[in-house]
């Protein structure tokens, strides 16, 4: 009994960690070119996929990238 509550619990682990490396977290800020204020409501999204964000009251965005969109090398604004 005892073995087996050590092997889901080390299974259980295992997926854990491999649920938590799917992704990873893109930031930055949106600026205006002329002014180099930040942006406001723009919205951030990973070309190619559907995940997405809107930025910040100061243009600064965060968007978690899933590990399917790992060869994703833009975000579009």
């Amino acid at each position: 009994m005892k073995r087996s509550l050590l092997i889901c619990f080390a299974l259980m682990f295992a997926l854990l960690q491999q649920a938590l490396a799917q992704s990873k977290t893109v930031s930055g800020t949106v600026t205006d070119q002329a002014t180099g204020q930040g942006l406001p409501g723009v919205s951030v999204i990973v070309k190619g996929t559907t995940v997405g964000t809107a930025t910040g009251a100061n243009g600064s965005y965060t968007v978690n990238v899933p590990e399917s969109a790992k060869n994703a090398k833009q975000v579009l604004c």
